[in-house]
């Protein structure tokens, strides 16, 4: 094994862990704003168990649009962490290639463009998430009376 091949492939593998670190971040973003959902949702839950609350049917729409909200969430997640992996066979490939397996580079274009691909997906998902989330809201609209 070659020194400069080496120093080589570590240069090659290090481009695509900056991805990594937006994909950790975004995977941390969204972990705050599942938890936000669940303890809405548990508080709606909470608040309608003791009665406590006078438009039930407005809770259950509120509930169930919490609901797909942390579906949404999980798919995001769920692509950010294939996105992860993906990106990490990349790297992997990338290194190996340079300095041990010259043809596992093949690897490469489709292990980033899947990794890629899916964070394109997540980001959509989020994007989803957050006009759900927006939506949810009534802006000074007064609640319907029956």
């Amino acid at each position: 094994m070659d020194t400069n091949s080496i120093s080589h492939g570590i240069q090659l593998a290090v481009a695509p862990v900056f991805l990594l670190s937006a994909v950790a971040a975004l995977i941390g973003a969204l972990a705050n704003r599942l938890a936000r959902i669940i303890d809405r949702a548990r508080d709606i839950e909470e608040r309608l168990a003791a009665g406590e609350i006078r438009n039930e049917e407005a809770a259950y729409w509120e509930l169930n649009r919490l609901r797909l909200r942390g579906r949404v969430v999980n798919w995001s997640v769920g692509l950010l962490v294939v996105c992860a992996m993906q990106i990490g066979a990349t790297i992997m490939s990338l290194f190996l290639g340079e300095t041990l397996a010259p043809h596992s580079e093949r690897l490469v274009p489709w292990s980033f463009l899947g990794g890629i691909t899916c964070f394109v997906l997540a980001l959509t998902c989020f994007l989803v998430e957050t006009l759900l989330a927006t939506h949810t809201l009534r802006f000074a609209k007064p609640p319907a009376r029956k």
